[in-house]
């Protein structure tokens, strides 16, 4: 990757700026496809926001399904085209997963600074943003490649539904506040933060896509872009609360403000918002020095809406809804007339007639309670005389030796398990980051001398929060029921943690917590042996170590934590 450099989005660390009030244009397919809109209906933009370069008659390349970049990534879908860019859902055929790219003539006026913005975000490697793979000028294009995210659901979406939940508002702004003042700091802004650039996956993390990116598609630019994206997270918290957009325009499949009459409090466009956040998104907002009711200071960058966020008293999830069971209700049934005669209206002169024993109390049921007693403890003793028997028997027909002799020594004979042969591997890494995807076949060849290696970590044993594990996924051939593993580990120490999983495909945008998990264990040693509870059914096997030990430099790597795999081997 080329240097860092953000002259061509405009990232200056500037503060204090005016309120914002001018448009943004139309929309972006950063990952997941957005309804294109056009400039004069999009969302209102910034004030000190600002779109550059003279486009002229540069057009979108004209290109098709099927089209291959580098003899590489194959274009499936074109999602946007505007403002002469494109951007198409593609594979990455050597990797077999699906990715994004962004593409546009070489001569376009943006084409410098979009090769920029990609290159100074992919630098980043902020798990919290999609990450770009690969930003190239070839044969007259430039293209920019990144992760697609079949998982992961737009905020477009998820306010379709409705409001969001005070807990999920919450998390939304604490996590994108967090990463925007973390991209602030290295210098790098968005500028389009809209619903459209947040994403949530099935775990519940916010992932934001277009990372200065998708203002350089638009030639977007901004005298104060910490103040530019602070009221982006405003009217995303506002947007969440209400399910309105926090200006006159209707956008993003949301409903605009009554037109004249400014920016309402959230809490006053909708019964029961949360008033810790509404008044966090009031300041957030450009509101013309106007803040919430109890006229906290403004935010004005990421990192005053984080500490501000962080203040806050958590706001704990909603607690689950049970049904209350149904009350007992006691059933009466009639008491009968057998043995008595029918009943007879009552005269008033007539005595009282007592009420009958309760049962059991009569001579008859007292003598039934006796006969059933006599009957149990007859039993018992019957019983107990046959098992003393039974012991004598036993004793008596030992042997000399003392033991029993039977008529047979023969034993239930145990199954084996069976060795299962890999037919192929490929790595897999969520995070588009491979560790060393020409060693795997090394992992499978029977010469316990090869590995595969990871890379050196600084901190361990756990590889998270910088990675969430590292892994291969085995390719049986076929449906087999996998029961246990033996893992060939090339550093020893504390320590080495490794779970098997049945995953479906060799696709590194499967999930883990998608996959069924066969067995975990923990060692020090330099083979990890697996046993599963049951056999499972699965063609192919991802084995995810989540935690290596330290170890010393070698002549791939330095000093760290890290884990080579020597020799992999199934059995079921």
């Amino acid at each position: 990757m080329a240097e860092r450099s953000t002259a061509a989005v405009d990232v200056a660390d500037n503060s204090g700026d005016e309120p914002l009030t001018a448009k943004a244009d139309g929309a972006t397919a950063d990952g997941v496809a957005e309804a294109q809109q056009t400039a004069d209906t999009s969302t209102p933009e910034t004030g000190d926001e600002r779109k550059n370069g003279a486009l002229g008659h540069v057009a979108a390349p004209e290109l098709h399904s099927g089209h291959k970049l580098a003899r590489r990534y194959r274009l499936e879908e074109c999602v946007t085209r505007l403002d002469g860019f494109s951007s198409w859902r593609a594979v990455d055929e050597k990797l077999r997963r699906a990715v994004g790219v962004h593409l546009l003539p070489a001569e376009h006026p943006r084409a410098r600074s979009v090769l920029a913005a990609a290159r100074s975000s992919a630098l980043l490697g902020d798990p919290r943003f999609v990450q770009v793979l690969d930003a190239v000028e070839e044969n007259d294009l430039v293209y920019v490649v990144h992760e697609w995210l079949p998982d992961a659901t737009e905020l477009t979406t998820l306010l379709a539904a409705g409001p969001m939940e005070a807990h999920d508002a919450y998390q939304l702004v604490s996590q994108v506040s967090q990463a925007m003042a973390a991209a602030h700091r290295e210098g790098l802004a968005h500028l389009r933060l809209t619903p459209g650039a947040i994403l949530r996956t099935s775990s519940g993390q916010y992932r934001i896509r277009g990372l200065a990116v998708n203002a350089a598609l638009r030639g977007i630019t901004s005298e104060h872009p910490q103040r530019t994206d602070t009221e982006a997270i405003g009217a995303l918290l506002y947007a969440s609360l209400t399910q309105r957009w926090p200006y006159e325009n209707d956008a993003y499949g949301l409903s605009g403000l009554p037109k004249g009459v400014g920016l309402i409090a959230p809490d006053q466009v909708r019964a029961g918002v949360h008033r810790g956040l509404a008044e966090l998104a009031m300041r957030a907002l450009a509101n013309d020095g106007a803040t919430a009711s109890r006229q906290e200071p403004p935010c004005t960058t990421p990192e005053e809406l984080a500490k501000a966020v962080a203040a806050m008293p958590r706001i704990r999830p909603p607690e689950p809804a049970f049904t209350a069971p149904p009350e007992y209700q006691r059933t009466t049934y009639p008491q009968g007339t057998y043995g008595r005669s029918p009943s007879r209206p009552a005269s008033t002169t007539q005595p009282m007639t007592a009420a009958p024993p309760p049962p059991l109390q009569t001579r008859t049921g007292k003598a039934l309670k006796w006969s059933v007693a006599a009957l149990l403890i007859a039993a018992l003793g019957l019983g107990s005389w046959q098992l003393a028997d039974t012991l004598l028997d036993r004793r008596g027909s030992a042997g000399p030796g003392g033991t029993q002799t039977t008529d047979s020594d023969e034993k239930p004979v145990k199954t084996a398990p069976k060795p299962i042969a890999v037919q192929g591997a490929e790595e897999y890494y969520p995070d588009g980051k491979p560790q060393n995807a020409d060693g795997v076949k090394n992992t499978y060849d029977g010469d316990g001398s090869t590995y595969w290696r990871s890379k050196s970590f600084i901190d361990g044993p756990k590889l998270a929060p910088f990675k969430q594990g590292i892994g291969i996924i085995y390719d049986l051939g076929s449906d087999q029921n996998v029961s246990a593993a033996s893992i060939g580990l090339r550093f020893g120490g504390d320590h080495t943690t490794v779970t098997l999983y049945g995953t479906d495909s060799m696709s590194s945008s499967t999930p883990v917590d998608s996959m069924k998990k066969i067995a975990t264990t923990e060692t020090q040693g330099t083979t990890a042996a697996l046993a599963a509870p049951a056999p499972v059914k699965t063609r192919y096997v991802l084995v995810w170590l989540t935690e290596v030990p330290k170890s010393d430099g070698d002549e791939f790597s330095s000093a760290g934590y890290k884990q080579a795999i020597t020799d992999v081997k199934f059995s079921g």
